[in-house]
């Protein structure tokens, strides 16, 4: 009984381990688009970091479109992500503009149905 909790426990954690470029694959993404969402993804990172390293196949960018907007999807996001965690208010620009939007809404909504 132990021994098959012990696999278990070791399926679940190689499962875990799985890369970004695996997953994607596993979503049914194309290689080239994993391909490319794994090499615009470290350049992203290291873009909003000190390093400013690129890792892009130009040639393949150039031919390959399915690998360019992988390589310029992973780009953005894991971009962002760096970016978002070097600033905690990051959220909040969005819950404020959110908040307003809402106010407003509500504020219309009672002004169309006010009786006249």
């Amino acid at each position: 009984m132990n021994a098959r909790w012990a696999v278990l426990l070791w399926a679940v954690l190689l499962a875990g381990c799985q890369s970004t470029h695996e997953q994607l694959i596993a979503e049914g993404y194309p290689p080239a688009f994993a391909d490319g969402f794994q090499d615009g993804c470290g350049s992203g990172r290291d873009a909003a970091g000190a390093n400013g390293l690129y890792k892009k196949d130009v040639p393949r960018y150039l031919k390959d479109k399915v690998y360019a907007g992988g390589w310029d999807d992973g780009f953005r996001q894991c971009q962002g992500e760096v970016l978002s965690k070097d600033r905690p208010d990051a959220g909040s620009i969005y819950n404020d503009r959110e908040r307003r939007w809402e106010q407003q809404k509500t504020q219309d909504a009672g002004r169309a149905y006010k009786p006249r």
